[in-house]
């Protein structure tokens, strides 16, 4: 089975953070078979709180998008993340 990792991101804190971020994160994903399916684009909340923007990444399976959240780039530039904005992030199994 497939899987996502679904970043939603709730609120940006510090914009010069999320420039960091969007750098590193993007580079992180060489090497992995991540595939954005979704960057930010228009959104509409159908039920909840409002979200500020939303990304997904397609993986091949649960381990190897788990292989890309846990390896040493993405960790770098998830830090910078953490600093700059507040975010849900989930991984889910696709059909």
């Amino acid at each position: 089975m497939g899987a996502m990792i679904v970043f939603v991101r709730e609120r940006v804190r510090d914009a010069a953070e999320m420039e960091i971020y969007g750098g590193k994160a993007g580079a992180s994903l060489a090497g992995h078979p991540g595939t954005p399916r979704a960057f930010y684009g228009a959104h509409e909340t159908l039920e909840g709180a409002p979200i500020d923007g939303a990304v997904v990444v397609e993986f091949p399976d649960m381990a190897a998008a788990r292989a890309w959240y846990d390896s040493p780039a993405y960790a770098e530039a998830r830090q910078h993340r953490h600093l700059g904005a507040d975010y849900r992030v989930f991984i889910t199994e696709t059909l």
